[in-house]
């Protein structure tokens, strides 16, 4: 059951003040009817996006011939003969003198990099990989923390038409190498460690490794982060500092190239198997990532974006794109709650008075169960929480207004790395249910299809996207005949995008998101949501994380359990056990209360936090581990070995 009245409304001035709203007074469209806004973004794919270029001033070296030359899924043309660059539409509003980039780490520490040092690091890196032999379509890869080189690195190589992957530090030199060896890079670009949780953790070894996976390398660019200096011992290949590399006079001059040329490669969570590299193109990022942060979230010169993640995540994608605006990204090196300081993220966000926080559903969960008030500092700046990467339950609402402001909207959204930006999410002008996400993105042609491929509203259906979007993938990585992007996203419904999550459309407008469709529950012929399940027991304070899963068994039955994380002090007896069922059973339904409740030592993740339910049922059903699950995508491996052994012993007992 959807909420009825909105939890939080905007303020009329600041609303009508936002971007998003004088941008649809120039359209005719009275800026407090986003439901008008968005139908219009949708119905009129070419008049819409021709106005989000125009609106945002695109600088193109060669004009387009049209919006969107053909529509169909896969295989849209959208602005076919524009030639552009989206580094040089970064690097257009850097004043000399100002802050263009803000980095942070955990122990509260902090440097400004001013547009003059920004560019001129850029220039100077395009220059020595230009040197290395480095040109339009290599590949340039990053094993890099969330810093500012990452976002140097990545410029430098999109200015000069060359292509850009990056993950983090924290993935193993074997889990990288299975993202790069498949992009044959050219060049390297490796941090010798990075923060966290109290910790400096040297990966100068595990840079060695992946320099030896990767046999077409011409060069590494190593960057002394922590401290321990050029460290050439344990590489493989010519070696360049970062101080050498970015510390030339150059002058910057990006490539013009068309709007379809790939930008960046992003990967999948590669939980079975090789992950699968995402294309995406210059023209369409830089227009999608211009509507998302420009228009959606209103950022723009003078503002600043905290979000936390890592570089492996989406979200370092869009903020690095946070330059598009004319707005100042802040990195972050570190844990979101390190043990010295859970709520140095707020500390942060006071001090350099940021504008856009952005987080995930398990972190303000557990701020509220650390008992932290962010509201103690002073967050006056601060206009809005961007929540996503997981379903951010309606108890968190109460608490951010509560222990954070009031004032402050809590814009929880949805959306992939697949498309590297949100089908659905909040906007300055849009009210907030708890629970729910406000409304569909502009530009989004979003619905909910039953199981007949029907439009349905306030019914849960599969998440489809009925029209062309910009930022959809160019392709995959090696998949020549497209066949493994088709089946990925159009093998269910022809010509429709199927993401893979059960939403449901209300009849307000806003939509509700239940979990991968998928790791959707069927019992007795009812589907059920796992994140139905999820939210209402991770609200109970001795319970840390949960993790419900529904697995078909051999002899007809359907077993459902509940993994639990005890929260530190709590037992989970038999009278924690009742409570839950009975928490289920008030919160979701009689239908969601589990076979089961078991205890675990922690619930497995993809390392952009995600939980493995299909993993974790497929080990449950006995499925071999190395059939399941890569154990490089796991934030914990050991892990899946204790899901393997409980499925185990369950066959065991049926069978006994």
């Amino acid at each position: 059951m959807t909420a009825t009245a909105p939890f939080w409304l905007p303020d009329p001035d600041t609303a009508g003040d936002s971007r998003i709203a004088d941008f649809a007074r120039l359209h005719g469209i009275d800026p407090t009817d986003h439901a008008a806004l968005h139908r219009w973004s949708v119905t009129d794919l070419e008049g819409f996006w021709g106005a989000v270029w125009d609106y945002f001033a695109i600088d193109a070296a060669t004009p387009f011939e049209r919006v969107l030359a053909e529509e169909k899924m896969p295989g849209a043309r959208w602005f076919p003969g524009a030639t552009l660059n989206y580094a040089h539409h970064a690097l257009r509003h850097l004043r000399p003198d100002a802050t263009a980039i803000v980095a942070l780490d955990e122990t509260g520490a902090s440097y400004e990099v001013t547009g003059g040092q920004l560019r001129s690091q850029v220039a100077s890196l395009a220059a020595t990989l230009r040197d290395l032999g480095v040109g339009e379509g290599d590949r340039v890869v990053g094993y890099l923390p969330n810093t500012p080189h990452a976002i140097v690195a990545f410029l430098a190589t999109a200015s000069l038409g060359a292509v850009w992957s990056v993950c983090g530090q924290d993935y193993a030199p074997t889990a990288a190498a299975d993202r790069f060896a498949q992009l044959e890079p050219a060049v390297l670009v490796a941090a010798d460690g990075y923060h966290f949780n109290g910790t400096a953790h040297d990966r100068s070894a595990a840079t060695g490794e992946l320099t030896r996976a990767l046999p077409t390398l011409k060069a590494t660019v190593l960057v002394d982060h922590i401290g321990l200096g050029r460290d050439t011992g344990r590489q493989h290949g010519p070696m360049v500092s970062w101080q050498d590399a970015t510390g030339r006079t150059e002058q910057l001059t990006c490539t013009d190239v068309p709007f379809d040329h790939p930008l960046w490669i992003v990967f999948s969570s590669g939980t079975t198997g090789l992950p699968k590299g995402i294309v995406h193109g210059h023209g369409g990022v830089l227009l999608e990532h211009l509507k998302t942060l420009g228009l959606q979230s209103d950022l723009g010169p003078g503002e600043r974006l905290l979000w936390y993640t890592t570089t492996h995540w989406m979200m370092w994608n869009l903020v690095a794109s946070t330059l598009l605006t004319g707005a100042t990204p802040c990195t972050y090196d570190g844990s979101p709650a390190p043990h010295a300081r859970p709520d140095i993220l707020w500390d942060l966000a006071a001090r350099h008075r940021v504008t856009v926080f952005g987080t995930s559903p398990q972190y303000l969960l557990g701020m509220a169960k650390f008992g932290i008030t962010p509201s103690t500092y002073d967050l006056s700046a601060l206009r809005s929480i961007g929540c996503t990467g997981s379903t951010l339950p309606a108890s968190a609402y109460p608490w951010v207004r509560d222990h954070v402001g009031a004032h402050i909207q809590l814009a929880s959204g949805s959306g992939g790395t697949d498309v590297v930006s949100g089908f659905a999410g909040s906007a300055p002008t849009t009210p907030v249910w708890a629970g729910e996400l406000s409304a569909p993105n502009l530009g989004v042609a979003l619905a909910a299809y039953d199981t007949e491929g029907r439009p349905v509203v306030d019914e849960v259906g599969e998440l489809v996207v009925t029209r062309p979007m910009p930022s959809m993938p160019l392709c995959f990585w090696n998949d020549p005949d497209g066949s493994r992007f088709h089946d990925a996203y159009f093998g269910a419904y022809p010509g429709v995008w199927r993401h893979g999550d059960w939403i449901t459309l209300t009849g307000h407008g806003s939509v509700i998101v239940h979990g991968r469709s998928d790791s959707t529950l069927n019992r007795n012929g009812v589907r059920l949501g796992s994140a139905d399940i999820h939210d209402v027991v991770e609200q109970l304070p001795q319970i840390a994380e949960a993790l419900v899963i529904g697995a078909e068994e051999p002899d007809g039955g359907y077993w459902m359990p509940l993994f639990v994380v005890p929260a530190p002090g709590a037992t989970l007896d038999d009278a924690l056990r009742e409570r839950i069922r009975a928490a289920v059973r008030e919160g979701a339904s009689p239908r969601h209360v589990p076979d089961e409740i078991l205890e675990v030592p922690a619930i497995p993740h993809t390392r952009t936090g995600k939980k493995l339910e299909v993993p974790v049922k497929r080990l449950l059903q006995g499925v071999p581990m190395e059939d399941v699950v890569n154990p490089g995508a796991v934030d914990d491996p050991e892990l899946i070995d204790h899901y393997a052994r409980l499925g185990a012993e369950r066959r065991a007992r049926r069978t006994g």
